[in-house]
């Protein structure tokens, strides 16, 4: 297995009956392997603030993201500045076992949940993911509009119904 480039390993025989407070920040070099790794321009900062406590199943860690990124439009590929601020909740739990993961169903409030094995929690790699999936994944310039038309795509709005459905607007235009 590969390590991941931002890598915060926090000991769970660090976290003690209360909230525990950690912050972590990326260095140069861990943005930039980041930046590659998730097809973006650049990573300029990535930092996260953690309150950690544990629970019955667990650990638990509410906290704040702060990132600068570069993205590249999806379109013109022109360079887009990101700003990201966000707010996280996430649950690590241990790692199943292949037969309790075919047996496990996710609910909801399940869906910010982060995996570990062994005795440490990353929370490098857990921001990192929390970068990774509040970014646009299909960030558009100002030009990226005429780009597209200039190309011929047609937009939604644009799209005219086809063969026994162009009909069916009319018919119901009438009943209104």
């Amino acid at each position: 297995m590969i390590p991941p480039e931002f890598s915060r390993q926090h000991r769970l025989d660090q976290i003690g009956a209360g909230e525990n407070r950690v912050s972590v920040r990326a260095e140069p070099q861990e943005c930039a392997a980041l930046a590659k790794r998730f097809g973006l321009v650049a990573i300029e900062s990535l930092s996260a603030d953690y309150a950690i406590r544990r629970d019955a199943t667990g650990v638990v860690a509410h906290g704040h993201l702060s990132a600068r990124v570069m993205q590249s439009c999806s379109v013109t590929e022109d360079r887009l500045p990101a700003t990201v601020e966000e707010d996280f909740a996430l649950r690590f739990l241990p790692e199943p076992d292949s037969e309790e993961l075919e047996e496990a169903e996710l609910s909801e409030d399940e869906c910010d949940t982060v995996f570990f094995s062994g005795s440490a929690i990353d929370l490098g790699e857990a921001a990192a993911e929390t970068l990774l999936l509040s970014l646009d994944p299909f960030p558009r310039s100002p030009r990226a509009a005429a780009v597209l038309k200039a190309a011929g795509v047609v937009g939604e709005d644009e799209v005219a119904p086809l063969g026994a459905l162009a009909g069916l607007k009319d018919l119901l235009g009438k009943k209104s």
